[in-house]
């Protein structure tokens, strides 16, 4: 039945749902990808569709930023609506030199300050994992079409404006080894591990902390086209 939050019915979601940050990405993809479209949720202006992808059927939801939003979205995909894989495709933020604009990252642990797993079954872990499963299927179909993949671990981080001086993700890609930053996949995975469901994270380099390089808003809408398609791929797998 539907949510406070998505006003779909059961069935109307597929089994493998993209997820990106901006509900406009995700009816972006939907109306460039997908065929016979079917919009299942417009509450909240939090954007959803259902259609199919080479003859395979797929959903496609924004998650809204921050861990709180993803955490929401995702754990009533897993639980109401019988979704079993959900593939976070955003962007994020490069920690070191060896992340450059445009690079295309397969997250393969995510480092995190944030209470959200404590809060929601007293896990205490501070660095968790995507599925073993699905991780392995991008992996794999992105040596299949070529794409190459920078793999690591990300920090997902609940706050985006710091005061000056109060982070140094220098430091955190030293000692922590995050290749990056971005605010949800922390929140996805663990929602994925206490609901016994598969999620991963794909992350396009936005921006740099050590450049200070970072692609205009145009820019991001075609730099992301690479990711997009290694994940329609590796979700009709």
């Amino acid at each position: 039945m539907p949510t406070p939050h998505n006003a779909a019915n059961p069935g109307d979601i597929a089994a493998t749902v993209l997820m990106p940050g901006d509900p406009l990405r995700a009816k972006l993809i939907a109306q460039t990808y997908l065929e016979d479209v079917k919009c299942f949720n417009t509450v909240r202006g939090m954007l959803g569709f259902t259609g199919t992808y080479k003859g395979k059927r797929l959903s496609v939801m924004g998650s809204g930023m921050g861990m709180p939003s993803m955490g929401i979205y995702s754990y009533e995909l897993f639980t109401v609506y019988d979704v079993q894989r959900i593939i976070r495709i955003g962007s994020m933020g490069a920690y070191c030199a060896e992340a450059k604009l445009r690079d295309v990252m397969l997250v393969t642990s995510a480092w995190s300050q944030s209470t959200f797993a404590r809060v929601q079954n007293g896990c205490e872990d501070d660095v968790l994992f995507p599925g073993e499963e699905l991780t392995g299927i991008i992996r794999r179909t992105a040596r299949a079409i070529g794409q190459p993949l920078l793999e690591g671990r990300i920090h997902s981080t609940d706050v985006f404006y710091t005061a000056p001086g109060a982070f140094d993700f220098a430091a955190c890609s030293r000692e922590k080894g995050c290749l990056g930053v971005e605010m949800e996949s922390f929140a996805l995975f663990h929602n994925a591990s206490a609901c016994g469901k598969e999620a991963a994270c794909l992350a396009t380099v936005s921006d740099s902390f050590v450049s200070e390089e970072k692609l205009s808003a145009e820019e991001r809408q075609t730099s992301f086209d690479a990711m997009m398609r290694l994940a329609l791929e590796a979700a009709i797998v």
